[in-house]
Formats: structure tokens, C-alpha cells, sequence
């Protein structure tokens, strides 16, 4: 019993603490504003979670920004599907193409799928990086040294593929969102939202579609995430004590970056764009039965560059994404620190 009143008189002393610190900031925030903020956002629960919110923030501005390129990449990814010859479409004909038809919003198709996939993947994909680099950054500091091109490097694999499992449901409806016009009139599914897209073909295919393609996507994560923030972080580090100014720095380092991060994912993100937009036919079977059978059939019938077509196209998604991504979190991270 003893024990009992003591856990009770413990629990109502730190209920009483909470109650007189939650009194005391509000206080404080009517006396100085800035001051109550700027003690909010040092507490370990925001401290913890801003890397989270900055780069899930930045991710949702960049897709917004970006989502017409997005658009014409992937519509250049899925012409002349299995054809070694096929069409060879260019952005410009994809966009007039797209402009002709009178349905220039079509190129926002599936906006309401990035923003999710953003809001779930950069979120989680920055926010562990920044997590890992920090307990990599204290234990290189306590052996006195610096964080190494490596660490980096893993930190980057690591954070990129547990973000891309968990947001490829969002990356699968944004495929089949920005592929449905590519089907006949009478066969397309018009998914009015991300939502909808998910709740249908969870209905007509099994909730375990949603991790179609999840393979390939974790893959081209991680190729992306190294050559991204891996590159980034290194970039930073080689011109930190250089004349260049901090913007300056940040804008050369997301450049580098962005290019590495295009030239190393592009063929997982052409194959991840096939598998997700594969539906059964009239036999019941899929053109592809996984990642490597999507590579050796593409590589069989289409040529091994095809994997490389609508390059600069990816790079200009790819780039503009990772430097304005990269340069908002360096920013939001900066005046939140």
C-alpha cells in the first residue's frame, strides 16, 4: 500500500509539474511571442521531429512545382512498350500532344498522389537521414573525425528504401493516375483522387497491389537517395570552406546532387513505371513477372538504351526536385535550429 500512495503521490507531483510548465509557457508566449516559439521548437518531442516536417514540407512544394515534367516523363517511359522499334516520342510532342487534346490540367494528372507520396516518402526519407547523419555525426565527433563519404552513403540507402516501402502504395496510384490516358476512352478508370484510386484497386485487385512494383521502387529509392543525399551532404562538406557564399554552396551541392541522383535511378524508376502500370490482360497473366524479368524483356525486345530515353527530361524532374527539396529543408532547418 505503501508503494501504491507512493507511485500516486509521484505521478500527481509530475501531473502538477506539467500543469505549472504548461502554465508558465503560456505566459510566456503572451509576454514574448518569439521566445515561447523558439522554446517549442526546442523541446526533444519538435527537436526530434522537425527533420520530419521541414523535408515532407519541401517534398509537397517541389512536387507541386515539378508535377507537369513528372507527367511527361512518364508518358515517355510507357510509348512504344515492347517494341524495339516503336515510337520515339520527345518531351515537346508529349506536351503538345497532351495541349491538343484541350486538357492542358491533364498534366497536373495525379497531383493529389504526389503530394501523398511526398508527404509520406521525403518526410520519412529526409527526416531519417537527418536522424542518422546526426548519431553518425556525434559518434565521428567522439572519435575525432569526420563523417566519411560511406557513412553517408549507407545512411542515404537506408533512409531512401524504408521511405519508398512505405510510400509506394501513393507512388503505384500516382502510375496509374498519370497512365490512365494512355488507355481508349471506354477503357479508362478516371480516378478522381489518390483516394479513390487506392480504395478501386484495392477492390478490384486485392490491398496487395498497392506494393506492386515495391521491389524496383525500393531499389530506384535507394539509388536515388545515394546519389542524392549522399552527393549532397559530400558536395556541402568539399565547399564549406570555400569563397562561395552558404546559398551558393547549397544550390551547387543539390545540382551535383540532382544529376548523380538521375543518373543512377533512371533505369529502376523506367522499370518501377512498367510493373506499377501493368495490369492483367484477357488470359489473366502480367506482361511482367517481376523487376528482373521487366529488365531482361526490356533489354530483349527494346535495346538496353531504352532504359535511358527521356534521360533529360528525368533529369530536369529529377534535379529541379532534389535542389528546391534540398534547399527549403536547408533552409526550414536553419531557421528552426
Amino acid at each position: 500500500m505503501d508503494v501504491a500512495k507512493q507511485k500516486a503521490e509521484e505521478a500527481k507531483k509530475t501531473a502538477q509539474e506539467a500543469v505549472d510548465k504548461s502554465k508558465e509557457l503560456a505566459a510566456k508566449a503572451q509576454d514574448d511571442p518569439k521566445a515561447a516559439t523558439k522554446d517549442f521548437l526546442h523541446t526533444p518531442f519538435m527537436r526530434a521531429a522537425l527533420p520530419f516536417i521541414n523535408g515532407g514540407a519541401a517534398g509537397m512544394f517541389a512536387t507541386c512545382c515539378i508535377q507537369p515534367i513528372d507527367m511527361i516523363k512518364v508518358r515517355l517511359q510507357l510509348a512504344g512498350e515492347g517494341s524495339k522499334g516503336g515510337p520515339k516520342p520527345t518531351p515537346i510532342s508529349v506536351t503538345r500532344e497532351v495541349i491538343a487534346s484541350g486538357r492542358v490540367l491533364d498534366l497536373y494528372t495525379g497531383l493529389s498522389a504526389g503530394i501523398l507520396r511526398q508527404a509520406v516518402y521525403t518526410t520519412a526519407r529526409l527526416g531519417l537521414f537527418d536522424t542518422f547523419m546526426k548519431s553518425l555525426s556525434a559518434r565521428a565527433e567522439d572519435a575525432g573525425r569526420k563523417v566519411n563519404f560511406y557513412e553517408r552513403a549507407g545512411s542515404g540507402l537506408t533512409a531512401g528504401g524504408l521511405a519508398a516501402f512505405v510510400a509506394n502504395p501513393a507512388d503505384l496510384a500516382l502510375i496509374r493516375m498519370q497512365s490512365d490516358g494512355l488507355k481508349p476512352k471506354g477503357e479508362r478508370a478516371n480516378y478522381s483522387s489518390v483516394a479513390d484510386a487506392l480504395r478501386r484497386i484495392a477492390k478490384s485487385e486485392g490491398i496487395g497491389a498497392w506494393w506492386s512494383g515495391c521491389y524496383p521502387t525500393v531499389v530506384r529509392a535507394m539509388a536515388l537517395n545515394f546519389g542524392q543525399l549522399a552527393f549532397f551532404s559530400e558536395a556541402k562538406s568539399q565547399l564549406k570552406d570555400t569563397s562561395l557564399s552558404p546559398r551558393a554552396q547549397t544550390l551547387t551541392a543539390s545540382a551535383v546532387a540532382g544529376f548523380f541522383a538521375s543518373f543512377f535511378s533512371l533505369p529502376f524508376d523506367f522499370v518501377k513505371t512498367r510493373l506499377q502500370k501493368q495490369q492483367r490482360g484477357p488470359d489473366g497473366k502480367l506482361p511482367y513477372n517481376g523487376m528482373v524479368h521487366a529488365f531482361g524483356r526490356v533489354i530483349k525486345e527494346e535495346g538496353p538504351l531504352r532504359f535511358y530515353r527521356g534521360f533529360t527530361t528525368y533529369y530536369v524532374r529529377i534535379a529541379p526536385h532534389a535542389m528546391i527539396t534540398l534547399i527549403i529543408a536547408d533552409y526550414l532547418n536553419f531557421i528552426t535550429k
